[in-house]
Formats: C-alpha cells, structure tokens, sequence
C-alpha cells in the first residue's frame, strides 16, 4: 500500500461503536466514564440514530459515536446481528474527503461510496473496506463548515 494520506489526515475523530439502545448505552457512557453528550440526531440515510460523547471536563480527543439501528435493513442492525453491540469502526478527521477517498481508490482500496454521504452535523463521509484496512472500517470524515444545529 503506497497511498499517503498524511497531508489530508487531521485526527482521530471518533470511534463508533455499536449498540441496540442508545439511551441505555449512553447512559452506561454518562455514568461509568463521565462522558457527556455533545450531539444527537437520526440519519435518516444511514438508518441510524446516533449520540457523540466527549469527557465532561473538557479535551480535544476523539469523540466516543454511539449507533443504534432504526430500521431492520442498515448497516447498524446487520453489523449486531453478525457480531453483537461492540467497536464499529474508526473515523479519521480529513480535510477533503473526496481527495482521501481518490488517493485511497488509486492504491486499489474499496471505498464504499461513489461520492461521499452526510454524516453527523452534516460532515461529508465516506468508508474504507475493512477487507482492505487489516480488518478495520475506516470511516473518513470531513467535518461540517456549519454548526451541528443548523445542519439538523
């Protein structure tokens, strides 16, 4: 693998994990480890409904995404009926999706969509193959130039 993502790659945004009720997993995330919800909404076309969590005392680390199915027939709820609630995928902070998605097809990496989707707060997103990312989904993330609230 040759792709250097490296000029396009800012953090690790989030890690997504998993669940089959987000109220209780959030709450589970709120009262074991002090997070706090940051973000919550329904994605609609990723047939998710999603909460972001951070430290309460503050940090700039990356952000815990709690995903929980609202249909029968999205990716969520066939990722716990294969393995169960549990680690997701992991999300890098890029500064133009499209240009980490080429760089990525150009080393021969799937990326599962054509063009990149919305995701939390209106970020653009898309997906590396976990078949081509040692078993991992790597989820690149373009944040919003808006506000979560407007973007809702």
């Amino acid at each position: 693998m040759t792709a250097d993502l490296s000029a396009l790659v800012q953090a690790v945004d989030h890690v997504g994990i998993a669940v089959p009720d987000l109220d209780a997993a959030i709450a589970f995330h709120c009262e074991t480890f002090g997070l706090r919800v940051t973000h919550r909404e329904e994605n609609e076309d990723q047939g998710v409904v999603e909460a972001m969590l951070t430290p309460a005392a503050g940090g700039n680390g990356a952000a815990v995404q709690l995903l929980a199915p609202l249909r029968p027939d999205c990716a969520i709820a066939r990722f716990l009926e294969r393995s169960g609630p549990g680690l997701q995928q992991l999300a890098y902070r890029v500064r133009d999706v499209e240009a980490a998605a080429a760089r990525l097809r150009e080393d021969g990496v799937r990326v599962l969509y054509d063009s990149p989707r919305r995701g939390t707060g209106g970020s653009l997103i898309n997906f590396a193959h976990p078949k081509d990312t040692g078993g991992v989904l790597i989820e690149l993330v373009q944040p919003s130039t808006t506000s979560p609230e407007d973007a809702s």
